[in-house]
């Protein structure tokens, strides 16, 4: 395998990287990588996770990578130092930081910005007090720090970023807050091998907080721990699409991540793992990859891409077979449905969203029907695809999901709620930051509020083939405006989600005119055949 491709995707966005960058020396935003805010002025605050930009480019100037003009190049360097410092100098007093509302006291972009700090100033053997003076008071700050809802990456990170600030301050005192942070990632672990991230399975993360655990496995070898990463990466072997690509909308936060580093590490210890990266290398070499590089996330799997070439395994085991038959998951209600040469990744989860493979090729891409309904002056989207407890029934040839479809959350700012949210933040928000996130999270993320549409779906293999059959039942067909199918239609609010790769190309389909022929009582019906 190539692993120069992982070098090459990586370099590619470093030069987007130091454009967000105010590199003035004597500019007073110096090493801020918010363009929006240091540049357009289009904001009022500088997002926090962006100082996590400096770690790319500290890889880049440290490493003697293919092509890179990078390499020990004195003003990486010193624009790397610079956005350490500025991360220092616009972070609370207390160490915490912003990322998408004042005083939100973030700890994900806190704990994401802390690690790339730390790894670039130990990498590129930096000097500087005020550096480790911040280290220490953000680590303190994570130590301390819960956030609402449940996501497994950010304690793997928050349990990482503790122990690197621990071993270059030469300190013991966060062993305890580690301790409890590995347990609460253990924890939430479910026996099916999955991280809890929000609402179920998203097997995206969940390369994240692999990566994250095998890093902390080099550092502090552990059975638990190597135990957790083989459930971990066993999993994930099942995820590889039969192409070469990963994720997408049939998981709970409908992600395309993946990040490769982990697998490097743990195929030191247990080569079969590094088969996981050999089949996304051969996707990425097809241009199967997802495209990360927004202003907000393109540094995440910039530097986990050039980790990976870094700490790449040179002897790796022959490739073994695709697995055959049926894997089925029945906590994260999510099947893997393997038999011929075909490959169907469904989410029972989520009303039947799917992705089908035939020949190794993406056929089709299903996040269920949608509608727009005019409603109360208003016109709002019911779809099928939202996270819920769906009756369903999982026979060998036979498979039926059904429920009722979902309002899409599809709230927007505004003047007004950007002003109510900027007051409440500047007055007592502040002083409750979790608070307002947990009401956030409800209102853009998790839950789901049913509609009078009732759908079944039903998956049918016939000689060699499945049948999809959907039908939707309404009281009234009167105010629906429009009706389709689509692909890559999501409704929540992930900020890693909504990232384009090449089999969204499958075009809408239009059902509006169905619909518009039907009467009082009648219902619709969709058979297609895969």
């Amino acid at each position: 395998m190539n692993k120069d491709l992982f070098a090459q995707i990586a370099l590619a966005q470093i030069p987007k990287i130091l454009t967000l960058q105010d590199r003035n020396p004597h500019s007073p935003h110096y090493g801020c990588f918010d363009r929006n805010y240091w540049q357009y002025k289009i904001i009022d605050f500088p997002s926090g996770m962006s100082q996590e930009f400096v770690w790319p480019l500290a890889l880049v100037c440290a490493h003697q990578l293919p092509s890179n003009q990078y390499y020990q190049q004195e003003s990486i360097r010193n624009w790397v130092e610079a956005g350490i410092l500025f991360a220092a100098r616009s972070a609370h007093k207390d160490g915490s930081c912003d990322d998408y509302f004042p005083f939100e006291r973030a700890g994900g972009a806190a704990a994401f910005s802390l690690l790339a700090c730390v790894e670039s100033y130990t990498l590129l053997g930096l000097q500087n007090e005020e550096a480790l003076r911040f280290f220490e008071l953000r680590a303190d700050w994570l130590a301390h720090h819960n956030e609402s809802g449940r996501l497994t990456n950010h304690q793997a990170l928050i349990v990482l970023c503790l122990e690197q600030v621990s071993q270059l301050l030469k300190t013991s005192k966060w062993d305890q807050a580690k301790a409890e942070r590995l347990a609460r990632v253990f924890e939430w672990q479910n026996p099916e091998g999955w991280f809890q991230e929000y609402e179920g399975c998203d097997p995206g993360y969940h390369t994240l907080t692999i990566s994250c655990l095998a890093r902390i496995y080099e550092l502090h070898p552990t059975d638990q721990l190597q135990t957790a990463l083989k459930k971990a990466v066993a999993l994930v072997a099942e995820f590889v699409h039969p192409d070469g690509s990963y994720g997408g909308e049939y998981t709970s936060r409908n992600t395309y991540n993946f990040f490769p580093h982990g697998f490097e590490l743990v195929g030191k210890w247990w080569p079969e793992a590094l088969n996981i990266n050999d089949r996304i290398l051969a996707g990425l070499a097809n241009g199967l990859g997802s495209c990360y590089a927004d202003d907000h996330i393109v540094g995440h799997h910039t530097w986990n891409y050039l980790l990976a070439w870094q700490d790449f395994v040179p002897a790796r085991p022959p490739q073994k077979p695709r697995p055959q038959g049926r894997f089925w998951l029945p906590e994260a209600r999510v099947l893997i449905d393997r038999r011929g040469d075909t490959e169907l990744y469904l989410a029972l989860n989520k009303g039947g969203v799917f992705k089908f493979f035939r020949h190794g090729q993406l056929v089709a891409s299903d996040t269920h029907l949608s509608l727009q309904v005019k409603e109360g002056g208003k016109v709002k989207n019911a779809v099928g695809h939202l996270v819920g407890d769906y009756p369903s029934t999982l026979q060998e040839d036979q498979i039926l999901v059904q429920g009722a479809l979902g309002w899409a959350k599809q709230k927007q700012m505004t003047p007004l709620n950007l002003m109510i949210l900027r007051v409440v933040m500047l007055t007592v928000g502040r002083f409750f930051p979790n608070l307002i996130r947990s009401l956030l999270q409800k209102m853009l993320i998790t839950g789901k509020n049913s509609t009078d549409f009732q759908f079944k779906r039903s998956f049918s293999w016939q000689e060699g083939y499945w049948v999809v059959t959907d039908e939707l039942q309404s009281p009234s067909w009167q105010n629906v405006l429009s009706m389709g199918l689509g692909g890559a239609q999501t409704s929540i609010y992930v900020v890693m989600s909504r990232t384009f790769q090449v089999g969204q190309l499958q075009p809408w389909q239009d059902l509006t005119q169905h619909v518009r022929s039907l009467g009082a009582g009648e219902s619709f019906k969709l058979e297609r055949k895969l």
